[in-house]
């Protein structure tokens, strides 16, 4: 979908006509985040975001991914598969599957990491497990309380922050921010932007952690375009965002093209905007994530193959605060399961 521009504006008589159903949505939302879930017998990380829309999950699992296997861990994404026909639990294989099956997201992390997608997310929990899984890192699903989740880390865009702070439909917020904030145990703010201040001072009012990241252009990226006019789009939930990171890189953009979030692009659409940048003498550029949404089973289909990829990481500011954040997690988690097991015994 694509956010109502109200969503991050002043305030409106649009959100002032939605606040009713926004307080029975949230309501509901809040009420059913306190229900108790399924211990999974592994630690459990949720990345997830306080509100719909994208603010930078991906690159975060991804990160977050990194930093486990290198404290030795084995980490299994587990993820509802938005987007994707399959309701799993099913380990997820470019080979085998496109973004029409799984999503685009568990798509893109499956080239890297074993994914398990399940719509009821508790059903996919012994899959992961018997991937050989010692951390479960849930892709998105903060507000859902099926499964019992050992640290909640919100990520939050710096710029954007959580537009009108509404519940939806009035605003973006997927659940009242307060009790939303109850639950977290870490704030990740991407970007410079200020937006997201009165949030984190919020976060570190309860004592929690505060860490801040940026996107980071690959540079192999950068290289790739060096020296070349660029058509860029992006069906993703801040196109704006990707089309800034490729201008502040020093690439030269010379058109662009916004989609709605998870964009099931056409054949024809792709065919359009590459006579396009042929006709204009452009390069033709998409996020990772787009990208992943063009395969078919195997890799991209030969009309796709002209579109160049745009790849970014998550750099955090204090990656040892990170490091030293999960590892005490995931310290005391597995304290504790000692602990009870030793009182039932």
């Amino acid at each position: 979908m694509r956010e109502p521009r109200f969503w991050h504006g002043a305030p409106s008589l649009k959100s002032s006509l939605l606040k009713p159903l926004a307080v029975l949505y949230g309501a509901i939302a809040a009420r059913r985040m306190q229900r108790n879930g399924l211990d999974a017998g592994v630690p459990v990380i949720c990345v997830g975001n306080y509100h719909v829309g994208g603010a930078g999950k991906t690159p975060t699992v991804l990160a977050l991914a990194k930093l486990l296997r290198d404290l030795g861990e084995a980490p299994v994404v587990l993820s509802r598969g938005y987007g994707g026909k399959l309701h799993g639990p099913v380990r997820v294989d470019p080979e085998r599957h496109a973004a029409a099956d799984v999503g685009d997201e568990p798509l893109m992390l499956a080239a890297t990491l074993p994914v398990v997608v399940s719509r009821q997310r508790a059903d996919g929990v012994p899959l992961a497990r018997s991937l050989g899984a010692s951390v479960i890192l849930m892709d998105d699903g903060f507000q859902n309380p099926a499964v019992t989740k050992d640290a909640s880390l919100i990520v939050i865009d710096g710029d954007r922050g959580l537009g009108n702070g509404q519940v939806f439909p009035a605003g973006p917020l997927r659940a009242p921010l307060r009790p939303q904030i109850a639950r977290t145990d870490a704030l990740i703010i991407v970007g410079n932007g200020t937006a997201a201040d009165a949030v984190a001072a919020g976060i570190v009012a309860q004592g929690k952690q505060v860490l801040r990241a940026r996107l980071a252009p690959n540079e192999a990226s950068i290289a790739a375009l060096r020296g070349k006019r660029v058509l860029a789009f992006a069906g993703i939930g801040d196109p704006a965002r990707f089309f800034g990171t490729l201008q502040a890189s020093g690439v030269e953009l010379v058109r662009q093209r916004a989609f709605t979030d998870h964009h099931a692009f056409s054949k024809a659409e792709i065919d359009g905007l590459i006579a396009e940048a042929n006709r204009d003498a452009l390069t033709l550029v998409t996020t990772e994530k787009d990208l992943a949404r063009l395969q078919v089973r195997g890799g991209l289909p030969d009309w796709a193959k002209e579109i160049v990829p745009f790849a970014v990481t998550l750099e955090f500011e204090d990656p040892v605060a990170l490091r030293k954040f999960v590892s005490g997690r995931l310290f005391k988690v597995r304290e504790k399961k000692i602990h009870t097991s030793s009182s039932r015994a």
